[in-house]
């Protein structure tokens, strides 16, 4: 099979000829740029200096000849643009923390501060507000919250019609082009990066973009106008759910079906120990939104939608199914109630398991490799039989992480997701 038939047949419920494998096809699925240098080396690919793909987490774009190396089979379509206003592009060189030098955004100028921790403003423009920061010898941005005082009995949704707007030609062109290229000239599945049906997501609630959003900004307010406010929250959402159903259908018609699945969503809802919001309270409030922008994929295109959710989001799993969810992502099996067989035996019929691999907050970054192949072949033991499972650690690699323990997961996940598993 090549990758697309692959992927395809397991997001379809299909057993292929065996597990596929991601790594880097979102911001979600990712490795950590200085990681993933480290990584190249150790695979003899070096000739430059890698790229980081998206500057909030700091993610490395994770090039063919790795992926071919690895066994992986996913490529990513992003959007031109991302995280604090960034165009991707222009690349010149740049030096972490860690004196790993890789390859940033033309844009991305980052001013050191008295403490000698990273400020980085929307575009890269050192005369506007800082909305990042990374601290000293650190490895990633903070998003550094914005808020102007709040009229709690005047509250306008429209104060974010200006996140929400249409896509422009120049993305769309890119979009066109991107994809059209990676579709013929390679045999990976592509996953679409969209993400803007990420409702209530906490990046698009800081809005890291603009120098001076309006509206609730501050988390703690937002989240406590669900209750307070729940019918801004909503108008807010009809909003924001109109333009992204707008911008889906601009999406479609630049990349077809070139793309097998479409990143709609990264909103978290869990932590460590359950959900943060009830059931009840997102079938009210989350619901009706997400299953209209479901349901318009699944009118208008062959894509399945694609939802990342972290944490204990075990009680929300059947309403996520009933607004039309086909793909959970990271599968964050070392939450509570999120035990692997569980997941498997009661949603498996239901969802597309994108993820769970391999814990990253213990296993990965401080196990041994033993320890690391054997959690990878459990979990691709109990997710992988009867298809619907493409293995992908839980969320990205992160810094620090031992080259050692990445190459022993790939090596596990090649050897034990050949069908029949088990």
């Amino acid at each position: 099979m090549t990758s697309r038939e692959r992927v395809l047949a397991a997001i379809n419920h299909r057993e292929p000829d065996r597990a596929p494998i991601d790594l880097g096809s979102s911001g979600t699925t990712g490795i950590m740029v200085t990681t993933y240098a480290k990584l190249r080396q150790e695979l003899g690919i070096n000739a430059t200096p890698p790229k980081v793909i998206e500057v909030l987490q700091m993610l490395g774009e994770v090039e063919i000849p790795v992926l071919e190396q690895l066994g992986c089979d996913v490529l990513p379509l992003f959007l031109p643009s991302g995280f604090f206003d960034m165009t991707y592009g222009d690349w010149r060189p740049w030096t972490t923390f860690e004196g790993i030098d890789v390859l940033v955004p033309g844009p991305f100028n980052p001013v050191e501060d008295d403490q000698g921790d990273l400020l980085l403003s929307p575009g890269g423009d050192p005369a506007k507000r800082a909305r990042g920061r990374m601290p000293k010898n650190g490895y990633y941005f903070d998003i550094i919250p914005y808020q102007e005082p709040i009229d709690w009995d005047h509250l306008n949704p429209d104060d974010f019609a200006e996140q929400f707007q249409p896509f422009t030609e120049e993305t769309l062109e890119h979009l066109r082009e991107t994809a059209e290229e990676l579709y013929r000239s390679t045999e990976f599945a592509i996953l679409g990066n969209f993400g803007q049906g990420g409702l209530g997501d906490l990046p698009m609630v800081l809005a890291a973009e603009m120098e001076a959003p309006k509206g609730i900004r501050n988390f703690d307010d937002w989240m406590a106008a669900h209750i307070t406010h729940p019918d801004y929250i909503k108008d807010v959402f009809a909003r924001q759910t109109e333009q992204a159903i707008q911008n889906m259908e601009l999406y479609r018609q630049a990349v077809g079906d070139r793309i097998v699945a479409i990143f709609v969503s990264g909103t978290d809802f869990g932590t460590q120990r359950g959900e943060f919001i009830s059931p009840s309270m997102y079938r009210e409030i989350y619901q009706p939104f997400h299953r209209q922008m479901n349901d318009w994929v699944h009118t208008n295109t062959n894509w399945k939608t694609f939802y990342h959710c972290c944490g204990s989001i075990y009680h929300l799993i059947p309403s996520f199914i009933e607004a039309g969810v086909d793909i959970l992502n990271p599968v964050q099996c070392s939450a509570a109630n999120m035990e692997p067989d569980r997941l498997k035996s009661e949603f498996g019929d239901d969802l597309v398991f994108w993820g769970g691999g391999v814990d990253t907050q213990r296993t990965l970054p401080f196990g041994t490799p033993e320890e690391v192949k054997r959690e990878v072949a459990d979990r691709i033991r109990i997710f992988a039989p009867g298809g619907g499972y493409v293995f992908n650690p839980i969320h990205n690699v992160q810094a620090k992480t031992p080259v050692e323990n990445l190459l022993a997961m790939f090596a596990a996940a090649r050897e034990h997701g050949r069908y029949p598993v088990g």
